[in-house]
């Protein structure tokens, strides 16, 4: 019997874009990786905390999701991600990945 039971192996060859920006208080860094895999969604890695999340547009507009996702305490630097991520993340429509 196997201890594990394999869901996906996947390799894929991906987009990644690395960006640092400041806010009027904050530094950022994220990794956005960019793949095919989960329904489309960019992979959104913060370099400093290594928190890490998958956004699409109604994720972005969640300012309580990004406080969460990210460690933010304070509600005026989740809503400056919100208009960075708006800006700079596709809006790449929904791709059904499970049949």
């Amino acid at each position: 019997m196997e201890l594990f039971d394999k869901l996906y192996d996947e390799h894929e060859k991906v987009h990644v874009r690395f960006v640092g920006f400041t806010t009027y208080d904050t530094r950022y860094d994220f990794g956005i990786v960019y793949t095919n895999m989960f329904f489309g969604k960019p992979l959104v890695v913060c370099m400093q905390t290594g928190r890490s999340a998958l956004l699409d547009p109604m994720d972005i507009e969640d300012v309580e999701y990004l406080q969460k996702a990210f460690h933010i305490t304070e509600v005026r630097q989740a809503e400056d991600l919100a208009l960075f991520f708006n800006e700079e993340l596709p809006t790449a429509p929904f791709q059904t990945q499970y049949e």
